[in-house]
Order: structure tokens, then C-alpha cells, then sequence
């Protein structure tokens, strides 16, 4: 009860429900929320600073920034359905909701702009011409609604994947090393229905995540850049429920050759025999493959992870 009080009392106060409103639609830092209310930096810390300690907001640091969303706990159910009886009409939360937008496309925008400096294209799936519709409907059918799922997305890059699977899971996290794409993913992510999922900066390699606390992992495009297949592969096992499901969509085994350069992709796709093996040895039960034709060919493998994880080996991959 005396939590439930000091939430109740927390939120209790016209900027702190704002702040809830809006990240209700998404993850912002301080600067962005100054931005949007037009208030003081310091007033605001003190706001989420209460905020956070009783448990309405997530505060994550990430390099210089901090990022303030609704967690995925019961404290965040509580926020949602405080959020959910503010009028929708209120002058002062639709004024909020328009500078957000404003804000949001200008991160949006800021994020694609480091990419066209630096002469990279930030979707694989366009820069190569592959067939992403299909991929799509593919990983759809192959999530059917989860209640209660919980899903990581590694390598998350812009954020499409877990907007695509957002309601078939009650909680989505994607993890990226990289601040620009994450930037991208937060301005996609930032809608209402939307909330329930989240993005933060990870190494693929070491997982800030707990044992056994998710249902299903996506790897989209994440492989081919892996320095170590192996050590990818077995953290999302080591993160992954027993008999939670693992998805790798990827290239299948090509010979060009040029992408090794012109993309520093570290590997030319992957046959199912490298990949069943890779899988094997993580602690996975694979299931057959599934191909999507294109230009080049992708495909998408799922597997299990099992009960018992078998002692790692060293191996060589073979592709």
C-alpha cells in the first residue's frame, strides 16, 4: 500500500503527468523533455528524479544521455493507466504532443544525416534490394500471438522489427551498439501503441540482460557482421527461456564478394549446414529452414533453445 501511496502521490502533479504522457509514446532525455515543456532542466531532473524512485519511469544512461520511458513492470502498468484517463483532448497535452512530433523528427532526421556523412546506408534490406515484404510476412507467421511474450531484438538497428511484431508480445527490448541507429529506432518506436517496447545501446557479445528472461530473439541481418557467430548465438541462448525460440534471418551462402568489402560484411551468408551447426553447438534444437527468394536469397532459421546448454567448444566455422 505505502508504494501504491507514493506512485499515486508522485504522479499527483501537472508536469509529472506530463512527463508520463509522453513517455508513454516513447524513451526521451532530459533535453528533448525541456525542449517539449519548455521548462527548466533542473525542474525537470527533480520531477523524474521522483518519478524514477518510485518506479513510474526507467532511467537509462546511455554515453551522455539518459533516457526516461515507462517500464515494463507493474509500476509501468500503473503509469499506462493513469496516462490512459487523461482526456484526449486536453489543449496542454495535445500542444506536448505536437512539439514531441516536432522533436522527434528532428532526432529522426539528425540520425540520417550522420549516416549520409559517412556514406553508409542505414537499411541493408534496401541498399542490397532484398526482399523485405516477404521477410516480413514470413517473421509474422512465424510469431503468431504470444500472451505474455516477451521478445529481444539484437542488433535492432532502426527499430523495424519489434514495430512489426509489437502486437504479438507484451514486451519488446532491442538492443544495437550504435547511437545513430538507435536514434532512428526511439523516433520509430515513439507512438502510444508502441510503448511496450523499448531500445538500448548493447553489445551483442554481452548482453546487459538477465538469464532466461525472454521468449523469443531476433537476429535481422546481424550475422554476417559477427566477428563471433559463436559468442552472438550463445548469449541470446544464454537470455533466452528453455524452449524460448531463436529466428536468424540472413543471407544464405552467396558469392559476392564484394560485400565483404564495399559493406564489411565479415561473412558471405551461411549455408544450413554452418548454421545448424552454429546453432547445435549454442544449446539450440534447429528446425528446417525457411528460403525467401530475391537477388540474393535470405534465409530465415528458428530453433529452440534446450534445457540443458551443452559446454561450449572452440570450433571452426565452415561456410
Amino acid at each position: 500500500m505505502d508504494r501504491l501511496l507514493a506512485s499515486l502521490r508522485a504522479a499527483a502533479e501537472p508536469t509529472r503527468l506530463r512527463l508520463l504522457a509522453l513517455a508513454a509514446r516513447g524513451a526521451f532525455c532530459v533535453m528533448e523533455f525541456t525542449e517539449i515543456l519548455g521548462q527548466s532542466q533542473p525542474r525537470l531532473s527533480r520531477h523524474l528524479k521522483l518519478l524514477c524512485e518510485c518506479g513510474l519511469l526507467d532511467r537509462v544512461r546511455e554515453g551522455a544521455n539518459v533516457w526516461f520511458a515507462l517500464p515494463a513492470t507493474a509500476d509501468g502498468d500503473l503509469a499506462r493507466d493513469l496516462v490512459l484517463r487523461l482526456p484526449e483532448d486536453d489543449p496542454v497535452l495535445a500542444a506536448d504532443r505536437r512539439q514531441a512530433a516536432r522533436v522527434l523528427a528532428e532526432r529522426a532526421r539528425v540520425a540520417s544525416e550522420s549516416f549520409r556523412k559517412t556514406g553508409m546506408d542505414w537499411d541493408e534490406m534496401r541498399a542490397l534490394d532484398l526482399p523485405a515484404r516477404a521477410v516480413e510476412e514470413a517473421l509474422v507467421q512465424l510469431v503468431p500471438d504470444q500472451s505474455g511474450g516477451k521478445l529481444l531484438d539484437i542488433g535492432t538497428g532502426t527499430g523495424r522489427v519489434l514495430e512489426l511484431l509489437a502486437h504479438h508480445i507484451s514486451q519488446g527490448v532491442g538492443v544495437d551498439a550504435s547511437k545513430a541507429m538507435l536514434a532512428l529506432a526511439r523516433s520509430r518506436l515513439a507512438r502510444a501503441d508502441l510503448s511496450h517496447c523499448s531500445v538500448r545501446l548493447a553489445d551483442m557479445y554481452r548482453l546487459p540482460l538477465a538469464e532466461r528472461s525472454f521468449d523469443i530473439a531476433v537476429l535481422q541481418m546481424v550475422l554476417h557482421y559477427a566477428e563471433d557467430p559463436e559468442g552472438v548465438l550463445a548469449e541470446a541462448a544464454r537470455v533466452l527461456r528453455p524452449g524460448g525460440r531463436l529466428l536468424v534471418v540472413d543471407l544464405a551462402h552467396h558469392e559476392r564478394t564484394d560485400l565483404l568489402d564495399r559493406l564489411a560484411h565479415r561473412w558471405p551468408g551461411f549455408d544450413d549446414v554452418a548454421m545448424n551447426a552454429l546453432l547445435s553447438g549454442a544449446g539450440f534444437a534447429p528446425s528446417e529452414a525457411m528460403d525467401i527468394p530475391g537477388p540474393l536469397a535470405v534465409r530465415i532459421w528458428h530453433a529452440s533453445r534446450l534445457a540443458d546448454m551443452p559446454t561450449a567448444q572452440p570450433r571452426q566455422l565452415a561456410i
